[in-house]
């Protein structure tokens, strides 16, 4: 697609050099050198004029604006008249706004389509008074889908820096301009500025404060343009690059906050920010409250001889910030007297089941012996009865 523009850019350029016979023509005119137009819409070229000599006068009632399309010779090509103010030759759906006695040629194209792209000359017919600008050629380019519309931010992104964000679009076709909308705000109002060379720019604003909230949010700004057969929209998404500093630093440790002494502990540090952190420093805090510099870096490893305090700091070229604090317990003496419990514990229960089980015995056999004493006392007993017949 650029290639083909640069191209066509130059075979433009040189056949507008070709039709240009000398630098110092009769007639010449001020305009952009190229334009861009949407199909469906329409085109206004700013235009004003000049001629040689300068003090040429110009007669009222018998001035006309004539354009020329693709070659500005027009006596060899006639045909490619496209619009002559007298009336003669209106093949295009366009009008000359500007007054010609003030030297004002602005024009204004309507309803334009891809078949329209082309070089255009304007060419001015007053009395005697007859010249082509061969030398000012205006090349309009009109395509079928508009251009995205364009996203600027003024001011560094970093946190706490109120910017300025602009969403703009160009429109040569005043008459009906684009509508802009994004995701920044609802029905934001719509300014249109004219440019230094006659052209216009429809433009919305709005100034925030920026956060490290912001960073990687995508702004998506849409431009909607009217065209004869409805609205034809163009999108441009731009995502934040927000710089701050450290944000949500956090230690941990492992394997537990509560070890035994001589055992290996691993703390770790992490934090967010853009840039990265550039630095990760380890802080103990002693029982007076003095703090020490331990160790640098994410992850401080060592052995654990005695309980602490300790926090990490993350910093980068824009601050810095320290995580909560980390209780480290050892062991030690209180692990002994954690065994000893234990042993106890362990002892009154076996004692539990001891007495448990003699109590269970008792029960058991106490039943038993009492039967075998009755048999006992039955068989040593004997009583004889007598009787008479």
């Amino acid at each position: 697609m650029e290639t083909g523009s640069v191209l066509l850019s130059l075979l433009w350029a040189s056949g507008a050099l070709a039709q240009c016979p000398n630098k110092d023509p009769d007639l010449f005119i001020t305009a952009p050198k190229t334009m861009e137009a949407l199909t469906g819409s329409c085109l206004m070229i700013p235009c004003s004029f000049k001629t040689k000599p300068e003090n040429q006068t110009i007669s009222s009632g018998t001035i006309y604006g004539v354009w020329i399309k693709n070659d500005s010779r027009f006596s060899l090509n006639p045909n490619n008249v496209i619009y002559n103010g007298s009336g003669t030759v209106t093949t295009y759906t366009m009008n000359i706004t500007g007054n010609l006695e003030q030297r004002n040629c602005t024009t204004l194209f309507f309803d334009l389509n891809t078949r329209n792209t082309d070089t255009y000359y304007f060419r001015m017919e007053n009395g005697a008074f007859r010249a082509t600008a061969a030398c000012d050629p205006v090349q309009i380019n009109v395509r079928d889908a508009p251009g995205g519309p364009t996203l600027t931010i003024s001011g560094d992104l970093r946190e706490d820096v109120s910017v300025t964000i602009t969403c703009s679009a160009s429109t040569t076709c005043p008459h009906f301009p684009p509508k802009l909308t994004w995701n920044l705000q609802t029905e934001p109002d719509n300014h249109r500025e004219e440019n230094t060379d006659g052209t216009f720019t429809i433009k919305i604003q709005k100034t925030i404060t920026l956060s490290d909230k912001h960073d990687g949010f995508t702004i998506s700004c849409s431009a909607s343009y009217p065209v004869t057969e409805g609205i034809r929209t163009a999108q441009t998404l731009g995502t934040l690059a927000v710089s701050y500093a450290p944000k949500d630093t956090s230690a941990s440790i492992s394997p537990s906050a509560v070890v035994s002494a001589g055992s290996w502990v691993n703390l770790s540090c992490s934090s967010r920010a853009r840039p990265a952190v550039s630095s990760f420093t380890w802080f103990q805090i002693s029982s007076d409250g003095a703090k020490t510099n331990v160790s640098e870096g994410a992850l401080y490893t060592f052995n654990a001889t005695g309980g602490g305090v300790y926090y990490c700091v993350a910093s980068n070229g824009l601050g810095a910030q320290a995580s909560p604090q980390l209780h480290l317990t050892v062991g030690g003496h209180e692990a002994s007297q954690l065994d000893v419990v234990h042993v106890t514990l362990i002892t009154i229960l076996g004692l539990m089941v001891l007495v448990s089980i003699g109590i269970v015995s008792d029960c058991c056999l106490r039943p038993r012996s009492f039967n075998n004493q009755l048999e006992d006392t039955a068989a040593g007993d004997y009583v004889n009865i007598v009787t008479s017949a």
